[in-house]
């Protein structure tokens, strides 16, 4: 009988993964930290996914059922690895429940941390009760709520989405594109609006980055069907007459300052590095690249690797990603480690 391979991290990439391997036949041992699965998607309370429009609890939901259930898959949560050891298909993971893991390969799939809002203080976070973050948004709609100004409960009748709250900011040292937080702010203005039929949403924005497909799904539907209004500006602060929260800042388009008041006003919040990744990186022994996150290998000719063999890595732990594309890097990665369980199996027969 062959190894396990050890799968660290119970969300999209790390399900994706660990039931990609069990369905062809492959045991798996995964190691949550939290006490559940499901990752960022169902621990933060996320709404209506991209591009599915499937609710969180229910897409997320299914795949951690399914992983949950599988006879092939042994689940630790609320546990993590203190210790890695070995060489590709004689590993050894030391948990800090005390319990030591023996595997054939590893794949990371730790995640990302969202950027905290309180780096960005003149935005107004943790100053004004009624700013607030788009996961605070998404969890004000999963919970069934509604979206509420959080300082006294009332309807909001105008909301700004201000972007690249924690990306594309070289002052606060992050440096990189979050890839989704466009995409996710314009659906999220869309379900604002489908809520809260007279509520004024407006997006403040650098570039918009709707990429690929989402041009048409999010950008154009968002103006055209749902009227929200989109402002290329740069902010300045945001502040408060005493009522009202007021955005200021200067519109880049005709070049004047521009000053609106608010009801809410919602940080489009990038995805950082997971803060525990400096840790991660001198536990298994592997690189981090120049931001932080774990250097992944070539994606031409080796696809999923880190810098030890046998150990692999998907889905945001290695940069912004979706979660389309971190389930499908889960697969991927999935196979890589198959195939060197399988090779030291056939080396030791």
């Amino acid at each position: 009988m062959s190894k396990p391979v050890l799968v660290v991290g119970g969300g999209p990439a790390g399900l994706a993964a660990a039931h990609g391997l069990a369905s062809i036949g492959q045991s798996v041992v995964l190691v949550e930290k939290e006490d559940r699965l499901g990752g960022a998607p169902i621990l933060s309370g996320y709404a209506k996914l991209i591009p599915s429009g499937e609710w969180a609890k229910d897409a997320i939901g299914a795949m951690v059922a399914r992983t949950a259930e599988h006879e092939l898959i042994e689940c630790r949560l609320t546990s993590q690895v203190d210790a890695f050891s070995g060489e590709a298909g004689q590993f050894q993971a030391r948990l800090s429940d005390g319990a030591t893991i023996d595997a054939g390969a590893a794949i990371l799939a730790t995640g990302f941390s969202h950027f905290d809002s309180l780096n960005k203080p003149e935005w107004g976070f943790g100053t004004y009760d009624d700013v607030v973050t788009t996961v605070q948004v998404e969890q004000m709609i999963s919970s069934g709520s509604g979206v509420r100004c959080p300082s006294d409960g009332r309807k909001p009748e105008r909301v700004a989405i201000l972007l690249c709250v924690g990306s594309r900011d070289r002052q606060i040292g992050r440096e990189w594109c979050s890839k989704v937080c466009c995409t996710v702010s314009a659906n999220l203005a869309m379900e604002i609006r489908e809520e809260l039929l007279d509520c004024n949403v407006y997006i403040y924005y650098m570039d918009i980055r709707t990429y690929g497909l989402y041009e048409d799904l999010y950008y154009w539907k968002s103006q055209e069907e749902f009227r929200v209004k989109y402002i290329k500006a740069r902010i300045a602060e945001v502040t408060s007459d005493g009522e009202r929260l007021i955005v200021k800042g200067e519109d880049t388009l005709v070049k004047r300052p521009i000053t609106i008041p608010f009801d809410m006003v919602v940080h489009a919040i990038g995805m950082d590095p997971n803060i525990d990744n400096m840790k991660l990186g001198a536990i298994f022994d592997v690189a981090l690249e120049s931001h932080g996150h774990i250097a992944r290998g070539s994606a031409y000719s080796a696809p999923a690797t880190t810098s030890r063999a046998g150990l692999f890595v998907a889905g945001a732990a290695c940069g912004p990603e979706t979660i389309d594309d971190s389930i499908s890097q889960g697969q991927a990665a999935a196979m890589a480690a198959l195939a060197v369980v399988k090779q030291n199996q056939r080396g030791a027969a």
